[in-house]
């Protein structure tokens, strides 16, 4: 019984000294996300492309001429991009009705593991998430890590370019976006 009792206080100091340390750490798995998007030097023409929503209903960014169009490239596996997707869903609620729209493609994922995901958001995103089941689009943009998300201008420039986790609802973007959207 002794023994029992010397096992359980040595366990329980244990614990108390290695808690902290643990929620340290978990502090610093989770690095603040950034709200900064890079002009590009040069605006380029943004690669068009077709890609299928939940629904099976296709998408083209040439159908969006004159929208000023918000690309992200994300995957439900990638950390930043779902601590990324509430501010997403923010800045789509506060910009939809000012000729702006937002469109999160999916990496390789199947839709069925996608819907299962957007269940457990506190949210259902309302903007359009696609699928790019061959990362044709992925290839054609260029990206070479998640999240990575292109602003494009209302005549299918891209014009500002993110790696990385962002806060999309930001002043910051939300004013440069709504200064797009003015031009």
């Amino acid at each position: 019984m002794m023994r029992m009792v010397i096992f359980l206080s040595h366990a329980l100091t244990l614990i108390a000294l290695l808690l902290p340390t643990a929620i340290a750490d978990t502090a610093r798995e989770r690095p603040r996300l950034g709200h900064q998007l890079t002009a590009l030097n040069a605006p380029v023409t943004a690669p068009d492309f077709q890609l299928m929503d939940m629904d099976e209903v296709i998408h083209s960014l040439g159908n969006n001429k004159g929208k000023v169009v918000l690309v992200n490239f994300w995957a439900t596996w990638c950390p930043p991009c779902r601590r990324e997707m509430p501010s997403m869903e923010r800045l789509y609620q506060d910009l939809k009705d000012k000729n702006f729209t937002l469109f999160a493609i999916n990496q390789m994922e199947d839709p069925d593991h996608v819907f299962a995901y957007t269940g457990q958001l506190e949210v259902d995103p309302t903007f359009t998430l696609l699928f790019d089941t061959t990362s044709e689009a992925a290839h054609a943009y260029n990206v070479n890590g998640l999240p990575t998300t292109y602003l494009i201008d209302k005549l299918g420039k891209i014009r500002y370019r993110a790696v990385g986790g962002r806060e999309f609802d930001h002043l910051e973007v939300q004013t440069l976006i709504e200064n797009l959207i003015n031009e």
